[in-house]
């Protein structure tokens, strides 16, 4: 028995929901890195999150103005040094996390507002950023040469002729996956004839697009 046996039997149930919360936002954060494609947007694990480090910053203004005031004992220093500790720690994970999913829709904006089911992966923010990167965009391109087009030259989601203008991500990258569960049922390589298993704790390198639907049912992660 490896340290990810002992760590998966952990009884999640018995942990603190802070620490519950640090291990969702460090995976989440690990996957959108590692995932071409922007993942759905865990708006409870977020929620709960931005509110614990508005409370904490709130709690640590109120402790160093006791403290500037000469309130301040010294437990109550060391414990807003551990406050302040764990709550930059959460804020690199959030800020990190934010820019991961920041770059993909710089990238593919257009491809995350026209696909119905792909604009429902971002937040209410994400959704509004998207919409002003692509409008800044468009106005930009059509200042800088689009005009100069005939008008039917000038979409940017043009797909005459069977093809699109819009550029998606590219869903065959290799990613590692490691396995949480045993799988059911074998998976397949779109394209190809290869199908494997995954037992847990099982480390593969495949195509994203042949274990997205894994990793988003929370049955493997990306690492």
């Amino acid at each position: 028995m490896d340290i990810d046996d002992i760590l998966a039997e952990i009884d999640q149930d018995g942990l603190p929901q802070e620490t519950r919360d640090l291990q969702e936002l460090t995976r989440a954060w690990v996957t959108e890195r590692s995932a071409p494609e922007i993942l759905p947007w865990p708006a409870p694990l977020m929620n709960r999150v931005l509110e614990r480090i508005r409370r904490q910053i709130w709690g640590s203004k109120i402790e160093l103005v006791e403290e500037q005031t000469g309130n301040l004992d010294p437990k109550t220093n060391f414990r807003l040094i551990i406050i302040q500790t764990e709550l930059e720690r959460f804020k690199f994970l959030v800020r990190s996390f934010l820019r991961a999913r920041i770059a993909k829709i710089d990238a593919y904006a257009l491809h995350y507002l026209t696909d119905p089911a792909q604009s429902t992966r971002l937040s209410p923010s994400e959704t509004q950023y998207a919409s002003t990167h692509q409008s800044l965009l468009s106005s930009h391109y059509r200042s800088s040469f689009l005009a100069q087009f005939p008008a039917s030259l000038q979409r940017l989601d043009d797909t005459a002729g069977g093809m699109t203008m819009i550029e998606t991500p590219d869903l065959d990258k290799a990613v590692f996956v490691r396995a949480l569960t045993d799988t059911d049922e074998p998976i397949y390589v779109e394209g190809t004839d290869t199908d494997f298993e995954m037992k847990r704790g099982d480390v593969f390198v495949v195509r994203w697009n042949a274990v997205k639907n894994l990793v988003e049912r929370g049955e493997a992660e990306l690492i």
